[in-house]
């Protein structure tokens, strides 16, 4: 059908698999995508069977419907080159009963615009289809653009950012039932959020005005993310869409962790993702009241083996409900924000450099030895240093794992990733 070869496009990514064959895609991916100021998310799902009463093809048909639940505007894709078919009308029923906005995609119709192949698809009742070529990139553009036109966005504010100075957005994120909204209200000194024994009770990314200290910030509740097979429960309405959004656009994320259950594979992915947002991270487990010392110790090594990519982390062990832990756990936020948004002057990052260099010469790769010149910050947030010299790409990531330990320590950047990016200068006689 060309789903994931729509999502790479609408995302310029290679990140759904795509193969000539149906069926490839079983869950929902999720991609970040920009059309000039707006930005978007998009959702693959696999091919949806509304009828599906078992097997595969029954889990793949929930994770479509919690997908289009959790959607703004639901792109529909049909086989011009295939020609219509019974299913395609079961899916148009199915979305014509929901009413959400909805495009009908003619995928594969590469010099079949004006063709009496398009017609026939009219009969789906969703109005006109919009001709593509996933593949060949025709049409997305034009697409994307219709998608956004229906939600008449109002245009991005260019002060945004100014707007929120001042005000930090503090995410608290982590599985089901892990402790989240007992913790914000327990800082709020009021029932704020519900909170009560059962998984799943926040819905939505809730956001919370909250002081300390005179320093303003903004606490946002996430919806927990729950494994991949919880997650289809069309009745329910809780978004992982909401969650991601809310780790992207936060400045410090407190990760929080069960002492009762230990670190799972979702800790895993949810730290993962994190990481790859780039945010500044705190790490808390919590109910370390409700464990015994045997416990306490397979946790502690639980997260040196399972989350050994977050070393950067402070780690805490709390109690919300007894309000245990949470002094240091406001110092080291303040910390991990204040070393996302640390500004490293030049001259300082050029000394540190060639004294790096000085005290351990990076590897030579047959004839070339990387040649690190000089080192500037190239962005905040995460931190991002950017080193200019020849040869670079030649460094090795162990070298790179050097070099960040220097930069570490010397701006004392605890609780946030660091990025390192090489650039290697141009050799002017390199064509002749």
């Amino acid at each position: 059908m060309g789903k994931s070869t729509l999502f790479n496009r609408m995302t310029k990514s290679r990140d759904a698999i795509v193969a000539d064959f149906a069926g490839l895609t079983r869950d929902r991916h999720y991609g970040n995508g920009r059309l000039g100021k707006h930005e978007y998310i998009v959702i693959d799902t696999g091919g949806f069977e509304p009828d599906a009463s078992s097997g595969i093809f029954r889990e793949m048909a929930k994770q479509t419907q919690q997908a289009v639940a959790e959607s703004d505007v639901v792109i529909f894709v049909v086989d011009v080159r295939g020609g219509l078919s019974a299913q395609d009308h079961e899916i148009a029923k199915y979305l014509r009963r929901l009413g959400k906005p909805t495009l009908l995609v003619g995928n594969k119709a590469e010099g079949m615009k004006d063709s009496m192949h398009m017609a026939e698809f009219y009969e789906l009742g969703l109005g006109e289809v919009y001709p593509i070529s996933a593949a060949h990139g025709q049409g997305v553009r034009p697409l994307i653009e219709h998608a956004l036109e229906l939600l008449q966005l109002p245009e991005p504010e260019e002060d945004l950012e100014e707007q929120d100075k001042g005000v930090i957005r503090l995410a608290v994120a982590g599985r089901p039932n892990v402790g989240k909204s007992t913790l914000i209200n327990t800082w709020l000194g009021e029932e704020r959020l519900v909170a009560f024994d059962m998984p799943g009770t926040t819905r939505d990314a809730i956001s919370v005005p909250f002081e300390r200290h005179g320093q303003r910030f903004e606490l946002i509740d996430t919806a927990g993310l729950r494994r991949k097979g919880k997650v289809f429960e069309a009745i329910e309405k809780f978004s992982v869409v909401k969650t991601l959004q809310a780790v992207e656009s936060a400045n410090v994320v407190l990760l929080l962790l069960d002492a009762t259950q230990g670190v799972t594979d979702q800790d895993a992915h949810i730290a993962g993702f994190i990481l790859e947002s780039g945010r500044a991270v705190v790490l808390a487990v919590n109910k370390w009241d409700a464990v015994d010392d045997y416990q306490r110790q397979l946790v502690e090594r639980s997260i040196e083996t399972r989350l050994s990519f977050l070393k950067f982390a402070p780690l805490h062990f709390i109690s919300a409900q007894k309000r245990q832990g949470l002094g240091p756990l406001w110092t080291s936020i303040m910390q991990a924000y204040k070393a996302a948004t640390c500004k490293m002057p030049t001259p300082v990052l050029t000394r540190l450099l060639l004294e790096s260099v000085q005290f351990q010469t990076p590897k030579k790769s047959g004839m070339y030895r990387p040649k690190l010149r000089y080192a500037h910050q190239g962005g905040m947030n995460p931190p991002v240093i950017v080193i200019h010299g020849n040869s670079l790409e030649h460094v090795t990531d162990a070298y790179k794992r050097f070099l960040e330990s220097r930069f570490r320590k010397e701006f004392n950047l605890v609780g946030t990733p660091l990025r390192i990016e090489m650039k290697t200068s141009h050799n002017p006689y390199a064509d002749n």
